[in-house]
């Protein structure tokens, strides 16, 4: 008995100093960052800037992975599946929050199955409209959309999205219930709307600085409360007709519930190494927006946020009534 006894205490004894060793020597093999939208889009945009720097710092490289779908739950359940290793992490923006009140089913829990990394970035957003939108400002566009709300039409990247959140607050703030025309994803939004086949979008301006400022699409305000640098023309909605109207697109990086602790800090390390990147730093400022303050890109000040952002949206998400299945 004695003996079985000590056999087992040697196997654990083992096992548990072959997990530290792994643990130190994280990591070993390529990490791969999934992303619940589309190649392209502006939450892959910021993915893919982190996941470069943090390749440098790691050692190994970061790979992304874009999976789209259902306002980013099919891919934030898969996360919440993968394995908890420190190999499988997820990038998502504001949606992580608004999910467990949009959907009235879901494969996991947006809170607790999660084990959270840091934040990375608060995206502004913009209202921006076609070419060829006979308003010249907010006013005027304020006016046109309530005089023509039978026909305008409002682009969205699809249910659960930063645009379609944006929209369903500005649509309630209007006091108007527009046709929105859903796509999957930002990309497809943007080519009609640069097309003409749209009307309006509100979206971030990691998607939108580029277009604005070639002249492609016309550009009304900004959705925070202080203007961007980046776009110094553009007034806020706040100043421009919707006075406390205000929403950004916040971006938080996560793994499995029980990646342990030593691998969670360690990738919390690298992600405050790649936000003071100045190559990040620069490219973030080109698109509207900046990385968080250090002491937000932590694991503690993240859960705080998520869980504040979750109980923030669902009093908004049922009064609008607008749910997904």
């Amino acid at each position: 008995m004695k003996k079985s006894i000590k056999s087992v205490l040697a196997v654990a004894l083992l096992g548990l100093m072959g997990s530290v060793q792994a643990q130190d020597a994280y990591p070993s093999k390529v990490i791969t960052m999934l992303i619940p939208f589309a190649a392209g889009g502006p939450t892959d945009t910021v993915g893919r800037l982190i996941a470069q720097s943090m390749s440098k710092d790691l050692g190994q490289q970061v790979i992304v992975e874009n999976l789209g779908g259902a306002g980013g739950t099919l891919a934030a359940g898969k996360a919440a599946r993968s394995a908890p290793d420190g190999y499988n992490i997820f990038l998502h923006h504001i949606g992580q929050s608004t999910a467990p009140s949009l959907y009235r089913k879901l494969s996991y829990n947006a809170s607790t199955d999660f084990e959270t990394i840091g934040l990375v970035t608060d995206v502004p957003m913009t209202i921006v409209a076609r070419g060829n939108m006979p308003a010249k400002n907010m006013q005027e566009l304020l006016a046109y959309i309530k005089t023509n709300k039978d026909k305008v039409t409002y682009a969205n990247a699809g249910i659960g999205s930063a645009s379609h959140l944006c929209g369903m607050l500005f649509q309630t703030a209007v006091g108007v219930d527009l046709t929105t025309v859903p796509y999957k994803g930002t990309g497809p939004a943007m080519n009609d709307l640069l097309g003409g086949q749209v009307d309006f979008m509100c979206d971030q301006t990691t998607n939108t600085t580029s277009q604005i400022k070639g002249g492609k699409i016309k550009a009304y305000a900004v959705t925070t409360k202080k203007p961007v640098a980046s776009l110094p023309d553009l007034p806020t909605l706040d100043k421009a007709g919707l006075p406390g109207f205000e929403v950004g697109v916040w971006h938080g990086l996560y793994a499995p519930k029980g990646t342990p602790k030593p691998i969670i800090d360690r990738l919390s390390k690298s992600l405050q190494t790649a936000l003071k990147d100045p190559a990040v730093i620069s490219r973030f400022a080109e698109l509207g927006t900046e990385p968080v303050p250090q002491d937000q890109a932590t694991p503690a000040a993240h859960r705080k946020h998520l869980d504040a952002e979750i109980a923030r949206w669902k009093p908004i998400i049922d009064k609008a009534g607008q749910y997904a299945d």
